[in-house]
């Protein structure tokens, strides 16, 4: 019998942090391994107590990676409805104020066995491999495909030299993807263009959401009242994650909105100077603590307002299409996968914006069919994930790759301009590169690094 196939997923974040890489990439290992025809394994981030402080909401923190693992499938389980059969393994990580992320630290290739190497799904592979210092991927794993979550360069742009910084990165993002991915997945058009790239929105909703949504179609099909109250937004309170638009639109059309009410909910750096600008309109802007999109306080709003374009896909706009709500969002790549769906309303300038949002408050959703719903799941985002991976095409395992001395391997294999760009970007990161503590190393059962392993494994 043929052995299966092995897709080991890497991601650059963990629950309790509820933020889109801790979350998507957990979604996609349930539901890649439910149906039992592989093998697969999440690789995720452990952090000492020091950085759990500072990451993970309501003083959650965890003695053992253990005791996280079990946390983290209680609130997966929760979800789906089901007990997953994947594996879970931590990585050293350290978590970088300045990046405000989890930066991986010591070759965290060596978490995968080189017997188990088929197939890495590396979770924002930008990120995963900037200052990766190791084993190449191409060399550890026979196909390596990134998934782009974030917009790096919008992110940048908007920070102090930020034009100067965006033209940099971009050119060290294709960099490194071209180095060590063979394809890679954008889930929109709103990320920067990378080599062998394809767009394809392989992201899901929580399966929660789904449930709310059926519940307000017979609701809407009893013609029961299933939507009481107006307006609403939630996000990261940090003013680039939709916030500042949102407030520049209420500010300059707030005559043209008169009457409306919008409840705002995040928790952010920001949320002092969000509290304050709410203040200064003549509209009725709330402003609320974060909590889950699912929490019974969001069933009854009818429209969400989700003006950000520093989104890839905006997964709060997919929950609030998934509930039966109308959306009401910028005309960008980001927001054309949810096109699709007819409660979707998209807007061009801020008159576009006052406009579609008038009408969404006096008409009601449209019922979505089980095909719509169908389209919004982990299922069909798993079903377009296979397709775009290509994973049949991996080719048949061969005997594994022993470490040898660098120099006798460049001599060897340093061909073509890949291998040149690779060896740069090895050299390159042996200054950069962070190693883990003993601490770490102990807490996770890994031998404490005594020297760096060669570059080609």
């Amino acid at each position: 019998m043929d052995r299966k196939q092995h897709i080991s997923i890497f991601t650059t974040a963990s629950l309790p942090w509820m933020t889109g890489t801790a979350v998507n990439p957990l979604f996609r290992a349930a539901y890649l391994a439910k149906d039992e025809k592989r093998r697969v394994t999440l690789v995720i981030p452990w952090l000492s107590l020091n950085d759990q402080v500072h990451v993970y909401p309501d003083n959650i923190t965890f003695n053992l990676p253990s005791e996280q693992e079990v946390y983290v499938r209680l609130w997966l389980e929760e979800r789906t409805g089901f007990t997953s059969g994947f594996n879970i393994r931590f990585y050293p990580g350290k978590f970088s104020r300045d990046k405000r992320s989890i930066l991986a630290v010591g070759d965290i290739t060596e978490i995968i066995p080189d017997e188990e190497a088929d197939i890495a799904v590396l979770e924002e592979p930008e990120h995963l491999t900037w200052y990766h210092h190791g084993t190449r991927w191409k060399t550890k794993f026979h196909l390596v495909i990134g998934v782009v979550h974030t917009n790096y360069l919008e992110y940048v742009k908007r920070e102090k030299n930020g034009t100067l910084r965006a033209f940099f990165l971009k050119y060290i993002n294709s960099w490194v993807v071209d180095i060590y991915c063979h394809k890679v997945i954008r889930l929109s058009a709103a990320t920067q263009e990378l080599p062998r790239s394809i767009i394809c929105n392989v992201h899901g909703v929580n399966p929660k959401f789904i449930k709310i949504g059926k519940r307000k179609n017979e609701q809407q099909h009893n013609k029961e009242q299933a939507f009481s109250k107006g307006a609403y937004y939630i996000g990261k309170m940090i003013w680039h994650k939709g916030y500042k638009e949102l407030l520049k639109l209420l500010y300059d059309y707030q005559k043209d909105l008169s009457g409306l009410t919008v409840d705002l909910y995040g928790n952010g750096e920001d949320a002092v100077e969000v509290q304050e600008a709410a203040k200064k309109l003549e509209l009725t802007v709330s402003v609320h603590a974060g909590c889950d999109h699912a929490d019974p306080v969001f069933h009854d709003y009818k429209v969400f307002l989700n003006p950000s374009t520093t989104d890839v896909v905006c997964t709060t706009s997919a929950e609030a299409l998934a509930m039966g709500k109308i959306v009401i969002c910028a005309n960008h790549p980001s927001n054309d996968f949810f096109k699709q769906f007819p409660n979707c309303r998209t807007y061009e300038d801020g008159n576009g914006f006052v406009e579609a949002t008038r009408k969404a408050l006096f008409e009601e959703p449209v019922l979505l069919n089980d095909a719509q719903r169908h389209n919004l799941s982990w299922e069909a985002a798993t079903e377009r994930f296979l397709r775009a991976a290509e994973l049949d095409k991996v080719p048949p395992m061969t005997a594994t790759k022993t470490s040898s001395n660098l120099l006798m391997t460049m001599s060897m294999k340093l061909r073509n301009l890949e291998d040149a760009a690779a060896l740069a970007h090895y050299v390159g990161t042996g200054f950069l590169s962070l190693q883990p503590d003993e601490e770490q190393c102990r807490e996770l059962g890994l031998t404490f690094p005594s020297r760096k392993r060669g570059f080609f494994g």
